[in-house]
């Protein structure tokens, strides 16, 4: 999602070095992955496809830390509403017909 970024600190000998990788448009989002001594932060598409990436050496890695994209706001300054409305409270009659009165 765009807003999405990791953030990789590693360990430069005496002091520490931060990069960060962030998905920079709408689709896109960040991906880890890890295996062999490699830790890889990549961007990639919504179709899969690899638009940056980082490679480090896992023993260098000193914290990876992924911060989500802030959620939109309205206008108003209030948390914008979810998409996806959440379960009522007392449950339908349909869906328990074993307990219908």
């Amino acid at each position: 999602m765009k807003g999405d970024r990791t953030e990789i600190v590693i360990d430069a000998g005496g002091s520490t070095l931060t990069y960060e990788i962030e998905a920079t448009r709408n689709g896109r989002r960040v991906e880890i992955t890890h295996g062999r001594g490699i830790v890889e932060v990549t961007e990639v598409t919504r179709g899969g496809t690899p638009v940056r990436t980082a490679r480090f050496m896992a023993s260098r890695v000193l914290a990876l830390v992924e911060h989500p994209a802030t959620p939109p706001t309205r206008r108003d300054g209030e948390p914008a509403r979810q998409a996806v409305p959440q379960p009522r409270v007392g449950a339908s009659a349909a869906l328990h017909p074993a307990e219908a009165v």
